[in-house]
């Protein structure tokens, strides 16, 4: 069997001026809104949007200073007291130019977020879509920081609030008392920039709650490596260092990792993941497609677009770029070594070409979802959150996978 290929709609919210700080111009957010695997289309309920009306007083409000939100839909019978806290994920900002252009979308103020999102694949409310969490309540919190929940600053100038931090809080403080406070147990999750959240906001989170209720982490394409591009420069820690300075995001980094290493240092999940106390799932592909076009081969590093179609489809990466992306690969690897070791913890690092594996139901549960050692993703978190077996899942190198879920974009971007 070949592996699946998910053709997708890539949309790209330019961003005018970043590309002149060097970062990509699309950095700000990529979002796939299509696939043609109509087998993985879900049936999840649609959740209306809650604006957390007491953030304002406390200051935690969106970049342009609107209220921040969350969806929340109500567990029921065994998971009723069970709580799923998903952190919204949709790229950053890192400079003057590029928040003011986010204020204005869904990812920087409430007033342009839908007000109904679907449910589905590890929030889906369908036990046949999500077996172990259909029933729990489960959150999406709402991503219009730019920062991953950690700024603390403003810019007056510009109209910016950069409060993710003290959004963080007021969410939590306001699902603690919708009931979150009476939680049995409870996992924190998040995808892509929500994956980052998760990891930075980790040990805190288990905090809320008492010693003995059950917490664990779930972070979901959240493995942005501190890795040298093509070019050989390291665009990604250009990129992460503009986020902490502008948005005061030192002092709500952990402090595990800040009392040892720089404050940019530490916005890398490889470098706060060796210190987690909370049992934490690492969820990941080893050649991560956002990686590939953003961090590993960006345009910007390759001016002669000489990578322009192994961007976009990895079936036209020649031998050379095959082995710089197993670099990648073995990077990714080494970055959870130490991690997985721990029997806490759990991994699943399979060898696709995709990005944000839990909350697309076509990956997550189906017929035909990616498996390792037989196991889909949904039955490999939920053996670990519940301790039913082995939690720990590495891939052979590509292309070994035959049931990977492949994404291929249209056109260079």
């Amino acid at each position: 069997m070949a592996s699946r290929v998910v053709a997708v709609i890539l949309v790209a919210v330019l961003v005018g001026a970043s590309a002149a700080h060097g970062s990509e111009p699309w950095w700000n957010e990529t979002q796939v809104y299509g696939t043609n695997a109509n087998s993985g289309r879900s049936t999840g309920v649609f959740v209306g949007l809650t604006l957390i009306q007491s953030a304002a007083a406390k200051g935690a409000v969106c970049l342009d200073g609107s209220l921040p939100g969350y969806h929340l839909h109500r567990g029921f019978g065994s998971g009723a007291n069970s709580w799923l806290v998903n952190l919204e994920g949709g790229g950053w900002c890192n400079d003057v130019s590029s928040c003011v252009f986010r204020k204005s979308s869904r990812r920087g103020s409430s007033n342009h977020m839908e007000r109904q999102l679907q449910f589905t694949g590890i929030m889906s409310n369908r036990p046949e879509e999500n077996p172990d969490f259909y029933n729990w309540n489960r959150v999406k919190v709402r991503y219009c920081d730019g920062g991953s929940f950690t700024g603390d600053s403003s810019n007056a100038a510009a109209g910016l609030y950069f409060r993710g931090q003290r959004i963080w809080q007021a969410a939590m403080d306001d699902l603690m008392a919708q009931g979150m406070r009476y939680a049995n147990q409870a996992l924190l999750a998040g995808c892509s920039a929500g994956g980052v959240s998760t990891i930075l906001h980790c040990d805190e989170f288990r905090g809320l709650f008492p010693s003995n209720t059950k917490v664990k982490c779930l972070a979901d394409a959240g493995m942005f490596l501190d890795t040298v591009d093509v070019s050989g420069r390291r665009e990604m820690r250009s990129f992460f260092n503009g986020i902490v300075r502008l948005q005061g995001s030192g002092r709500s980094l952990p402090r595990s990792c800040t009392s040892r290493m720089d404050k940019t240092s530490c916005f890398f999940p490889q470098n706060v993941v060796p210190n987690i106390q909370t049992p934490t799932f690492i969820l990941n592909t080893a050649y991560d497609v956002w990686q590939l076009q953003q961090s590993v081969a960006p345009k910007t590093a390759d001016p002669q677009g000489l990578w322009s179609k192994c961007r976009t489809n990895h079936a036209y990466c020649n031998s050379n770029q095959l082995q710089f992306l197993q670099g990648f690969r073995n990077q990714m690897l080494d970055s959870v070594r130490g991690f997985s070791a721990s029997r806490q913890n759990g991994v699943f690092i399979n060898s696709c070409f995709a990005h944000c594996q839990s909350e697309r139901q076509d990956t997550w549960y189906t017929n035909n979802s990616p498996r390792l050692g037989n196991k889909r993703i949904a039955e490999a978190v939920g053996d670990w959150f519940f301790g039913r077996g082995d939690a720990k899942y590495t891939d052979c190198a590509y292309p070994c996978d035959n049931t990977c879920h492949h994404l291929v974009f249209r056109g260079d971007h």
